[in-house]
């Protein structure tokens, strides 16, 4: 954990809050109820926990460093294409839930799923659009 933060890095783990994300929205609109699901949502817990702890301290650390500016202009681009993405995909569910094709859990679920589904997105094509020999 001394080395150098990356913004790869600091785009990459925020992966990981997106499935923190599905995963805490699983345990709020959950219609049933099994003994073993306490066990899931305490491990959720101390994860998160201790997971926030961690991240704390590499972005302290990332803010203290140099960022490369090529990096942070790809990122920007990259965020205006899932922008633009989520806005479509937030109309589709929308009007999903308008004409009664979802319901309200269904429509929380797909919101989730599309932001999940981006930040994975957001990571490969930061991958692909920041590589120091294209």
């Amino acid at each position: 954990m001394r080395s150098k933060v990356s913004i790869k890095e600091m785009v990459g783990i925020k992966i990981i809050y997106a499935v923190l994300l599905v995963c805490y929205y699983w345990m709020w609109a959950r219609q049933d109820w099994h003994t073993y699901y306490d066990v899931i949502q305490n491990t959720l817990a101390i994860f998160s926990i201790l997971f926030f702890a961690m991240r704390a301290v590499r972005v302290r650390k990332y803010s203290k460093q140099e960022k490369d500016r090529q990096a942070i202009q790809h990122l920007q681009r990259i965020d205006a294409i899932g922008f633009r993405i989520m806005v479509a995909a937030a109309i589709i569910i929308a009007f999903a839930s308008a004409v009664t094709f979802i319901d309200g859990r269904m429509a929380g679920y797909a919101l989730v799923g599309t932001i999940l589904a981006l930040t994975v997105m957001r990571f490969i094509l930061f991958s692909v659009m920041n590589r120091k020999d294209a």
